[in-house]
C-alpha cells in the first residue's frame, strides 16, 4: 500500500525493514497493534500494546519505553483494538507488509504477544482482549498455528482474573514468557526499582507454569562495567531451582536496544564468559537455555 512522497501505509519509508534493534510502537499508526522482528520468537510477532499511556508498575533501568512513567494502564478500547487486529493481520496475511518491510529470512509470523509499554497484565481489560484475539485467530485460520504470548512481570500472577486469562491462553497455544531479572531483594531494587521477595516470585510463577506453558524471561548486562556478583547469580538460580519442574525453559537476553531510562549510561553487554557460565548454571539445572544476547 502506497501513500504520497513514496511512503508505505505505516511509518516507514518505502524501503526501510523492520530490524530487532528497532521495536518502534508507532509503526503501523495503529493505536494498539505494532509489528517487530523479534530475535526470541524467531520471526515476525504482532505486538499488542494494552499501555498505551506508557504506563507500568515496574521501572526496569533497561526499559526501552521513552517518557516511561509508574501507574496503571488507561481504558483499553477493545472494539478498537478488535479493528486493528483485524486490519493488520490481513495486510500480513494477504498484503505486501512482510515484502515491504520485513528483511529476507525473517518473514514468518510467530506470534501474537501482549507486550508494549507496561505490564499487560495490569488492564483489567487483559481477559477479555485474550478472548478477542482468539476469535479472530480463528477468523483468519491462525488459531492453533502461531502462538499466543503475554511478555509479563509477573507482577499479577497472584490475582484469578488474570490466572483464570492465562488458563484459557493454554487453549489458544498459548505461552508465558515471565520476568526474572535477579535472584535478591537487592537485585530487584536495583534492576527493576520495585521491593520483592524471591520467594514470592518462585509461588507466582509456579501458580503460572502451573496453567500455561511458560518460559522465564532474563535480562543480562553489566551495570558500571561489573555483571552481577556470584551471590546474585547463585540466588538468581535458586529461584529457577524451586521452578525447575513446572516451567519450559529460560530464555536469556541481552542489550541490544537502547535503554531510555536514567541509568542507560551504565549500561553495557556482559562477557562472553560470564555469559557462558550463566548458561552452563541454567542447564546444570535440568533446564533448556536460549540465548539471545
Amino acid at each position: 500500500m502506497l501513500c504520497a512522497g513514496g511512503q508505505s501505509a505505516y511509518n516507514l519509508p518505502m524501503t526501510e525493514y523492520l530490524t530487532p534493534q528497532d521495536h518502534n510502537r508507532d509503526v503501523t499508526g495503529m493505536r494498539y497493534v505494532y509489528p517487530v522482528v523479534s530475535r526470541r520468537a524467531g520471526g515476525v510477532s504482532i505486538g499488542i500494546n494494552l499501555n498505551t499511556n506508557n504506563a507500568c508498575n515496574w521501572r526496569c533501568i533497561y526499559c526501552q519505553v521513552p517518557d516511561l512513567v509508574r501507574g496503571s494502564p488507561e481504558p483499553v478500547d477493545l472494539n478498537l483494538l478488535e479493528q486493528e487486529l483485524r486490519t493488520f493481520l490481513k495486510q500480513i496475511t494477504q498484503g505486501d507488509f512482510m515484502a515491504t518491510h520485513v528483511p529476507e529470512g525473517a518473514r514468518q509470523l510467530q506470534d501474537i504477544a501482549f507486550s508494549g509499554n507496561g505490564e499487560p497484565t495490569a488492564a483489567p481489560e487483559f481477559p477479555l482482549a485474550v478472548k478477542l484475539v482468539e476469535q479472530v485467530l480463528r477468523e483468519f485460520d491462525l488459531f492453533g498455528k502461531i502462538k499466543l504470548r503475554v511478555i509479563t512481570n509477573g507482577s499479577q500472577m497472584d490475582k484469578a482474573t488474570v490466572l483464570d486469562a492465562v488458563s484459557h491462553m493454554q487453549q489458544c497455544s498459548g505461552e508465558v514468557w515471565f520476568k526474572v531479572d535477579a535472584g535478591t531483594e537487592a537485585g530487584y531494587e536495583r534492576i527493576n526499582s520495585i521491593h520483592m521477595r524471591p520467594s514470592a516470585v518462585a509461588k507466582r510463577l509456579r501458580a503460572c507454569a502451573s496453567r500455561c506453558d511458560t518460559w522465564v524471561q532474563t535480562c543480562v548486562f553489566a551495570l558500571d562495567g561489573m555483571p552481577p556478583d556470584s551471590q546474585e547469580v547463585a540466588a538468581y538460580l535458586d529461584v529457577l531451582r524451586q521452578v525447575a519442574d513446572v516451567v519450559k525453559g529460560v530464555l536469556v537476553y541481552g542489550v541490544v536496544r537502547q535503554s531510555y531510562q536514567p541509568e542507560a549510561p551504565r549500561i553495557s553487554p556482559v562477557p562472553q564468559i560470564w555469559l557462558d557460565n550463566l548458561e552452563q548454571g541454567i542447564r546444570a539445572l535440568g533446564l533448556e537455555v536460549r540465548i539471545s544476547a
